[in-house]
């Protein structure tokens, strides 16, 4: 493993306690860099890294305050901006315009201090969401800007496109080193499992598991994703930051495409219920099809997702059992 770039890098991660966050911050601290954490530390998700007290330095605060933004960049080389506001499908389709007010705010606040602060290499999360509905399946990076986001992320998909936007000019104007990065649809242990903010495969876990018979799944069933592990996530982006640092964006995907109703098929087998599924075809189903080519990534960073599905939602539900039900519980 290539880890002297990261001995002693000090590294801030916005964010850091939550979902994805919560991941790299584990394998930076695994690599050996002096890691800062900027996140609000009220909301519960602190928990996901307590164990690492001592190890990383948690600051509280808001990633829209230029202050302490600041303060949390001073003296950082690399700032990895994972702090976002993010839901699922019905969520974004009845906030779009808090999703891109409060993504747009959370990136033009961490970029604009980091450079005020002299940071060397700025990590831009921005989404698969950037691409329109008729994108070519698998899609490439060159497809980002064509006609407008899916209508259902309309303004968190134009919050990440000018996200890239302004990692670019920052690059330009400010020679800040930048990466960009596309992740596709993302799951594993500490996802988000609030019915109203939640992704298609913590939502419907946690459906099985209430005991919804028959769990009713949003669309036809029909249409595909392929959905990324987070630890390979994660390995992603740090490898991105490091190896790629340019304003060129990067797709972090995995090739293996499953439908919708094959995936609530292994979610109930692997659940080990005996649950039956119905179809909501009044409710949207997304892009039809949705998969990424992730030549890019392979040939700047060599990063393959490594988790095959099966593997990871096995892992995502012992979670699930062990860890969020005893949890919430309390």
């Amino acid at each position: 493993m290539e880890s002297n770039f990261w001995k002693n890098k000090k590294v801030l991660v916005t964010g850091g306690t939550g979902f994805i966050g919560s991941h790299v911050v584990e394998k930076l601290v695994d690599r050996g860099a002096v890691v800062t954490v900027l996140d609000n530390l009220q909301n519960g998700k602190v928990k996901n890294i307590e164990y690492l007290d001592g190890k990383v330095k948690f600051i509280h605060g808001d990633c829209t305050n230029l202050e302490d933004a600041k303060r949390a960049c001073l003296g950082q080389e690399v700032v990895m901006n994972l702090a976002a506001r993010v839901g699922g499908i019905e969520y974004n389709r009845m906030h779009q315009a808090t999703m891109l007010r409060d993504n747009l705010n959370i990136v033009t606040t961490m970029m604009e201090a980091a450079r005020l602060e002299g940071v060397e290499r700025f990590l831009v999360v921005s989404s698969a969401c950037v691409y329109p509905r008729d994108c070519k399946v698998p899609t490439p990076e060159s497809e980002g800007f064509l006609s407008e986001p899916e209508p259902t992320n309309g303004g968190y998909g134009w919050a990440k496109r000018m996200a890239e936007s302004l990692g670019k000019y920052y690059a330009e104007e400010f020679g800040m080193k930048v990466a960009i990065v596309r992740p596709y649809n993302c799951y594993g242990p500490r996802d988000h499992f609030d019915p109203k903010t939640s992704h298609v495969i913590p939502a419907l876990i946690k459906r099985v598991f209430d005991g919804e018979n028959p769990v009713v799944v949003w669309g036809s069933g029909k249409q595909t994703r392929a959905f990324l592990y987070v630890e390979d996530l994660a390995e992603g982006m740090i490898e991105a930051i490091e190896k790629y640092p340019v304003p060129d964006p990067m797709n972090l995907g995995t090739d293996e495409e499953v439908s919708i109703k094959d995936l609530i098929g292994m979610i109930i087998s692997l659940s080990g219920k005996n649950t039956k599924i119905q179809f909501d075809t009044t409710k949207p189903d997304g892009s039809l099809r949705r998969n990424s080519d992730n030549t890019k990534a392979k040939e700047k960073t060599r990063f393959y997702a490594k988790t095959k599905l099966l593997d990871g939602l096995q892992k995502s539900i012992e979670w699930y059992k062990n860890e969020y039900i005893k949890t919430s519980k309390k």
